[in-house]
């Protein structure tokens, strides 16, 4: 079958989050498994979209209401990531630094959405499947099935991915004409609450839903911030299947970013030199146990505890832990971790950005992970933690629930329940006390190491997916 991956973001072309991962790393193991599988973004600034080459396979002008852009659709020549890669570049729009951010946003995801469709319907073939990815082409279902344009992909089934139910593209009905042309009396697929509301359009149009996990379905049809009682209306289309990770680019014994390439049977020795390295580098002490956090400085991911908690560890161990912290985001929180360094010299250390190369190091290096989040759809963090012989401490939510066990009941991390300084704090004490017993912590870095969370089962069951909406068809 052939397989359209839309979204927004896509690794390593464009990356802000775990959304980023999951479309950059799905659509390469479909295609490995025998599926003709086509990505489409937007075209940013990027690195890597200026650093390799793109023939233009098409070109034409969307329309927002009165306003017209002209668009390009690039494809990438060489199919380096395991898949065709097109890119919709409209200049006016995306030639920015940033992925999102911009006060024109809704105008900026629309116009990409129109281009994507404008172009699959003039191809000579129509795909078997479109599959959307988070509010960002979340009003693509609704204009496939009313918009009278698009009326030649009616019959194209689509699956809506939510990574993340918090964020819904509303936007006001003064807007509507920016949509194309199409029946009025379907509106009512668009409005949630009174807005147009790109999600829900989507949940509402889309021949299947997923989530980023099994316990996150379960929690988005309790609390899904306005969207729950729809989540509750569409239950019977809808599917949690967890994310997996891209196992060739998280593999401790081949990743170029260590300092040392190690497996389970050298773990011990390879996460030593590279956390030696880390500690070097940050002016930490490698003898002690090292935490980290990595990942935004939002207050879903729990990061607004972090100052608090490194204050408190860190004052009740001072001789005993090291905390090490990469991340951006909100600007108080970030403050608030440069300040400790400061008081904590020599045991603490933040890095406000985001750094690939120094992600994949700390994993290496690191012996805990931090996960205190309030919102975790799935989690990517704990599963490249556990490959890499890190012990993730996390708050069961989400996935974090479906993929951590704690080690009281012979699991593979350290779990708590609350978002709070003290149950976070609690769990570091755990962690100490931990540390002291090396065989204890070795059997569960090994136990981490050996969970298979490829790709290849999961994109398994999306496949399962496509061909139920099919034969449903």
């Amino acid at each position: 079958m052939e397989i359209f991956h839309i979204g927004a973001e896509c690794y390593p072309v464009a990356k802000v989050g775990g959304l980023g991962d999951v479309v950059g790393a799905l659509p390469k193991y479909q295609n490995n498994a025998g599926q003709l599988v086509r990505v489409v973004l937007p075209r940013y600034e990027t690195k890597f979209i200026q650093e390799n080459e793109f023939d233009a396979v098409f070109s034409g002008v969307v329309k927002l209401g009165i306003s017209e852009f002209s668009f390009n659709v690039l494809k990438e020549r060489t199919n380096k990531l395991g898949y065709e890669l097109y890119l919709i570049a409209i200049p006016t729009l995306f030639d920015r630094k940033e992925i999102y951010g911009y006060e024109d946003d809704i105008e900026r995801f629309l116009s990409f959405q129109i281009a994507t469709l404008d172009w699959i319907t003039t191809r000579n073939e129509i795909p078997t499947i479109i599959h959307c990815h988070d509010h960002h082409t979340g009003l693509i279902p609704f204009m496939m099935q009313c918009a009278n344009k698009y009326e030649r992909l009616q019959t194209v089934p689509t699956v809506i991915t939510i990574h993340n139910s918090i964020y819904q593209g509303q936007f006001g009905f003064d807007k509507l004409y920016y949509l194309p042309e199409f029946d009025l009396s379907k509106a009512y697929l668009l409005e949630w609450d009174n807005r147009i509301n790109s999600l829900a359009s989507a949940i509402k149009c889309a021949s299947a839903v997923t989530t980023v996990s099994p316990n996150y379905l379960n929690e988005i049809n309790d609390w899904a911030y306005g969207l729950e009682s729809l989540f509750r209306l569409v239950k019977d289309k809808s599917k949690g299947i967890l994310n997996g990770i891209d196992t060739e680019v998280w593999n401790p014994a081949t990743d170029n970013m260590l300092e040392t390439n190690y497996s389970i049977k050298n773990f011990q020795k390879g996460k030593q030199e590279n956390k030696e390295k880390l500690c070097t580098e940050f002016n930490l002490d490698p003898k002690k146990p090292l935490f980290s956090f990595i990942g935004r400085l939002l207050e879903e991911k729990g990061a607004d505890l972090l100052p608090h908690v490194a204050a408190m560890a860190l004052s009740e161990h001072p001789k005993e832990i090291n905390i090490l912290v990469l991340g951006s985001g909100n600007a108080e929180i970030e403050n608030q971790l440069t300040h400790l360094q400061t008081s904590f010299k020599g045991n603490y250390n933040a890095v406000i950005g985001y750094n690939e190369e120094l992600a994949h190091l700390i994993y290496g290096g690191s012996d805990f992970l931090l996960m205190p989040s309030r919102v975790e759809p799935c989690g990517l963090n704990q599963m490249y933690a556990m490959r890499y012989g890190t012990i993730p401490i996390v708050r069961r939510t989400g996935g974090l629930k479906d993929t951590v066990i704690d080690f009281g009941d012979n699991g593979n991390g350290i779990c708590h329940d609350q978002a709070s300084v003290s149950d976070v704090c609690y769990s570091i004490q755990r962690a100490v006390n931990l540390y002291k017993d090396k065989k204890k912590t070795n059997d569960i870095r090994k136990l981490g190491m050996q969970i298979d969370h490829s790709w290849e089962s999961v994109c398994q069951q999306y496949i399962e997916v496509y061909n139920l909406i099919l034969e449903q068809k």
